[in-house]
């Protein structure tokens, strides 16, 4: 996955035009009558040159049956293809673009703060409710489109982690988009030079660090998709406790700090096993007092009054995740299929 991301980057920086194959993951008002003003024209780019090989297929019949013999030959037009290429469109425009259009719930409602983790855990929420749908396909497709979604998220969330833990000394294309919901700590400030002018790098995190993070992303994908799942079937009351858990932070789970005579600082310590945390070995106690520097911790006596909001919060996710199931139960198979993301795009919390 690391090489991948790394081409993925030097590809994209130079315009070069490619298709990236599935991989296996192995580590889901008031109506206004004024008029608005004109919108301005957006600058029109100019018309890209056709290849030799494009104006050749297109206009000679023979070549064009060789051109597409030899693509399915190779397995352009397969099944799995297909849906990787549109699996793109629907990570990209569908699920990784939620954290920012609600990102006022997020961060004034939750009171997550504006870091990779939380825009981590927000998307992860909606490839997992597009997941229920797509696994209801049939299964010469629902195996691929489900793959897909899954790969396309990992190869963005290694690039964005690099991003952050080996941060470039210019600013670099993303495999999906820039998003301003959180910030990248450990980017180099603008003025940052060294002595012979050029733009002064961070020290960057080494492979292994950035290896163990993506191992921790997963766990956090499968744990958050198993407890969804669960959640799905059991009921409401589920639901709610898994969106505390998952997306809230667990905060308040050992009790509410009421006396600034009691821990200054205390975050819940949510491990249930896995690859890269022996739990047997877990001292929670000091894990507890750790700052993780996820900026999600239990609220202190000063913000106790935050608590009150939360009942709410839970109730309003529940209802969103199953009326957006619900609609997305009524989009039709060939809809999917044909790649048509518009019908699948999630609406807003509140």
């Amino acid at each position: 996955m690391a090489s991948r991301s790394i081409l993925i980057r030097r590809l994209r920086s130079k315009n070069v035009a490619f298709s990236s194959a599935p991989t296996l993951i192995r580590y889901t008002s008031t109506k206004s009558t004024q008029k608005s003003p004109p919108k301005a024209s957006l600058p029109q780019e100019p018309p890209q040159q056709r290849s030799w090989l494009t104006r050749k297929v297109e206009t000679s019949p023979a070549a064009k049956r060789v051109f597409l013999g030899i693509s399915n030959a190779l397995g352009y037009g397969s099944p799995k293809q297909m849906a990787g290429r549109r699996a793109l469109a629907f990570y990209e425009q569908i699920c990784a673009i939620k954290p920012d259009e609600d990102k006022e719930f997020w961060q004034n409602e939750c009171y997550l703060p504006p870091t990779f983790q939380s825009w981590f855990t927000i998307t992860n929420l909606h490839v997992w409710l597009l997941t229920v749908r797509l696994r209801a396909l049939p299964a010469a497709h629902g195996k691929h489109y489900h793959q897909a979604l899954i790969d396309h998220f990992f190869i963005d969330i290694e690039d964005r982690i690099r991003t952050v833990l080996q941060p470039p000394t210019e600013p670099t294309q993303p495999y999906t988009f820039h998003t301003s919901f959180y910030v990248n700590p450990n980017a180099p400030p603008p003025d940052a030079k060294t002595p012979d002018g050029k733009p002064r790098r961070s020290s960057p995190a080494p492979d292994r660090i950035v290896t163990r993070q993506m191992k921790i992303f997963k766990e956090q994908w499968a744990g958050m998709g198993l407890s969804f799942d669960l959640a799905l079937v059991k009921g409401d009351m589920e639901m709610a406790g898994a969106v505390w858990r998952n997306l809230l932070g667990a905060r308040g789970a050992q009790g509410i700090i009421y006396s600034t005579s009691g821990p200054a600082f205390r975050r819940s310590v949510n491990l249930v096993g896995g690859e890269v945390v022996n739990v047997s070995k877990v001292d929670f106690e000091k894990e507890e007092a750790r700052d993780d520097h996820s900026g999600v911790y239990d609220f202190p006596p000063a913000e106790v009054d935050k608590y009150l909001t939360y009942p709410e919060v839970m109730r309003d996710v529940v209802g969103y995740c199953r009326r957006e199931l619900k609609r997305l139960e009524g989009v039709s198979d060939e809809d999917i299929v044909s790649g048509d993301w518009k019908k699948l795009k999630f609406g807003r919390v509140r």
